[in-house]
């Protein structure tokens, strides 16, 4: 069973972060949170312009996005004490 893992903050370290946790095994993104929408997230994901372009398949669907066939959830909240990381089951 993987770890269930959030980033708060989808900038170029929360991206970071995102691709090098895609590699180990027993981990699992499963939501991040961050004020840019959901089009915007998943187009700097793909085409990073410190990290290259990721090589993996990314789609926007309602609610996030989905990267590899994974669903991440998004969020937009500025105050991190009121997201919902326990209904999640985040780690």
């Amino acid at each position: 069973m993987a770890i269930k893992v959030a980033i708060n903050g989808f900038g170029r370290i929360g991206r970071l972060a995102f691709r090098r946790i895609q590699d180990v095994e027993g981990l699992e993104v499963v939501a991040v949170n961050d004020l840019t929408d959901d089009d915007m997230l998943a187009h700097l994901l793909k085409y990073d312009t410190m990290q290259g372009r990721f090589t993996g398949e990314v789609e926007v669907i309602e609610g996030g996005f989905r990267v590899n066939g994974k669903e991440i959830k998004s969020f937009d909240e500025p105050d991190a004490g009121k997201l919902p990381w326990g209904d999640l089951d985040i780690d």
